[in-house]
Order: structure tokens, then C-alpha cells, then sequence
């Protein structure tokens, strides 16, 4: 599973050929969540609520970045680092 981002403790990662739409992994501790990046609705799971506003603010201003990096892993290449949140 690449890892594209980690900031405060948050690890942002995506699977090769994962299965649609397209998402994410937030993985925060023990707890994961689902992101689905068109949308930044939760799919699945849960993380703390200030790690979750987090990632979604972090999502909000890279999704052009995640997309890119979705087709990325479709194809089973290595997708690109994106810069962590601020």
C-alpha cells in the first residue's frame, strides 16, 4: 500500500487496483477510514473527529493530486508523494 502523505501522525495511503470509486486510506493509530475523493465522503470506518477534519481539509486542496494518483495505482504504477498538510 503506497503511502502518499503523513502529517501529524496521519497516514494517507491508497491500494494498487483497489476497487471504485475512487478513494483513499486514512489511517490514524489503530483506526482507519475510507475517503472517497470526489465526494470526501466517509466510506468506512471511523478515525477521531480533529483527525478526520484534518484529512478532509488536506483532501479538499489536493484532490486534483489524489485523482492523478487513483489512475496511478489503477495501472499498478507508483503514485506520487503529495506535500503534507500545514
Amino acid at each position: 500500500m503506497p503511502t502518499l502523505s503523513v502529517f501529524f501522525g496521519i497516514v494517507i495511503a491508497m491500494y494498487w487496483d483497489d476497487h471504485a470509486p475512487p478513494h483513499f486510506h486514512a489511517l490514524y493509530g489503530d483506526d482507519e477510514v475510507l475517503i472517497a475523493i470526489k465526494t470526501l465522503d466517509v466510506m468506512r470506518g471511523k478515525i477521531p473527529r480533529r483527525a478526520l477534519s484534518l484529512v478532509l481539509e488536506w483532501a479538499q486542496e489536493n484532490r486534483d493530486a489524489l485523482l492523478k494518483d487513483w489512475d496511478l495505482c489503477q495501472r499498478n504504477q507508483m503514485p506520487l508523494p503529495i506535500p503534507p498538510l500545514q
